[in-house]
């Protein structure tokens, strides 16, 4: 069953280099049936990761540049007077796709940004009184540049959370960046890829997340982090049962790529930083300046059952 992934992350990686590990996990989060974040400063390839997963999945790609002056029906669509036909006609927008590239999503105004709420959520939109369904699967890969630049408008918690992950990819390693300089322009490189994956393979996969066995140990042990972040100083808040059942799907997606029918400690301790640094907050006399810095703290407090 792993085989079609082993292609995918192998055609990525020759995108992406020296990223494996947040290849994986945005893979994991794709099969989990989430949404995924990528922040990170502008020019490390973040748009690059988004176009190669969808052309190596075989899916249909369609990318949205978030501006301040993007308005809620560029996304959603309009509807159109026909005067052939005496009635208005829906001309739907970018959004209906199966994975929606939500470029610096954080340069549009809080109002756009909201227009992506429901469709991440119930996987249909609402226009004119009218509901309509989004293709499957539909998966939202948004990029944000970090806060402090010029032009952002941070996202709200409530907008955070529909994100099952958040991760970075941050600067090359030495050798990946030279094998980048010295090699093919990656735009050439992603008009050449062709898709690994068929649709059914994909949605077969989807399934088998599902199958993948949770033991009460591990539930255990999942409960006993959740427990933590909600009684620890540490923390300004806790995880929700949102944020909890992401975890359980992300460490099923994770087991399933290594081909394992069972999920371990270590499946939940690989994903919790991209499924909650951007939903726990260190509390000011702890000092964690960061996402990985509040997981990494996290995983050390909780002991394994």
């Amino acid at each position: 069953m792993t085989q079609p992934l082993d292609r995918v992350r192998s055609q990525v990686n020759q995108i992406i280099l020296g990223k494996d590990h947040q290849i994986r996990l945005a893979l994991s989060c794709l099969l989990a049936g989430g949404h995924l974040l990528i922040e990170d400063i502008p020019g490390v390839g973040k748009t690059t990761l988004a176009h190669a997963l969808a052309t190596t999945l075989g899916l249909n790609f369609q990318r949205i540049q978030f501006t301040s002056d993007l308005l809620p029906a560029d996304i959603i669509g309009v509807s159109v007077y026909d005067r052939d036909n005496a009635s208005f006609k829906f001309h739907p927008g970018p959004i209906f796709t199966q994975v929606l590239l939500a470029d610096e999503v954080n340069r549009a105004t809080p109002k756009t940004q909201s227009a992506l709420l429901e469709a991440m959520e119930e996987r249909q939109v609402t226009t004119e009184g009218e509901t309509r369904p989004l293709p499957e699967p539909f998966f939202v890969i948004a990029t944000q540049n970090p806060s402090h630049q010029v032009g952002t408008f941070p996202l709200p918690e409530s907008q955070l959370d529909r994100f099952l992950m958040r991760i970075h990819l941050g600067y090359p390693g030495a050798e990946a960046e030279r094998a980048l300089l010295q090699g093919t322009s990656r735009r050439d490189m992603l008009n050449e890829l062709k898709a690994c994956m068929s649709p059914e393979e994909l949605a077969e996969l989807r399934l088998g997340v599902g199958r993948v066995h949770a033991s009460p140990a591990l539930i255990d042990y999942l409960q006993a982090l959740i427990r933590h972040t909600r009684t620890s100083s540490e923390f300004l808040s806790g995880l929700s049962p949102r944020a909890g059942l992401a975890l359980l799907h992300a460490a099923r997606a994770w087991a399933l790529m290594d081909g394992r029918g069972e999920v371990l400690p270590e499946d939940l301790q690989a994903v919790i930083p991209g499924v909650v640094g951007h939903r726990l907050h260190a509390s000011g006399q702890h000092g964690k300046v960061n996402g990985a810095d509040v997981a990494a703290s996290l995983i050390c407090a909780v002991a394994i059952p």
